[in-house]
């Protein structure tokens, strides 16, 4: 399975966005594909707060507009939301000792060890923190 955080999924939202056709193109393979892919639910909840976000963007996309393109995600056959369930406190737990979260960054160590206990084979982001997470492979889909 695939993921997408954030960055992924405002930048295919945005079209005012530096990598915005890049971000549409990888999630419409996802979303024309055959393969399980996945959002995990604090992507969700971020993806909601920077979109609409007036002092990020100017103007900001409109509540309804940002809950209309999640729709349209989750409309999509192989896509599924994923979250925390029975066993995430250990994988956190583990994800955060390994990673040496401090901080904020446990935000970032909550995605990936949602990702993992879903087993997410690979997450797709433009954020390189996530590099501190071994167990997880990240591909940027914005590099070609």
């Amino acid at each position: 399975m695939i993921a997408v955080d954030t960055n992924v999924l405002v930048y295919a939202h945005r079209e005012d966005a530096e990598f915005h056709r890049e971000a549409l193109d990888a999630l419409m393979t996802l979303a024309k594909g055959n393969r399980l892919w996945g959002i995990p639910w604090p992507c969700i909840h971020e993806f909601i707060a920077i979109a609409t976000h007036p002092a990020i963007y100017d103007p900001p996309s409109d509540l309804s507009v940002a809950l209309d393109a999640i729709d349209v995600w989750m409309g999509t056959p192989y896509c599924r939301l994923i979250g925390e369930g029975t066993g995430y406190w250990e994988k956190l737990r583990s994800t955060a000792i390994q990673g040496r979260v401090r901080g904020p960054r446990i935000h970032d160590a909550r995605i990936a060890a949602i990702c993992m206990h879903h087993g997410v084979n690979e997450l797709w982001t433009a954020d390189r923190d996530f590099s501190r997470f071994r167990e997880l492979a990240i591909r940027n889909p914005l590099l070609g």
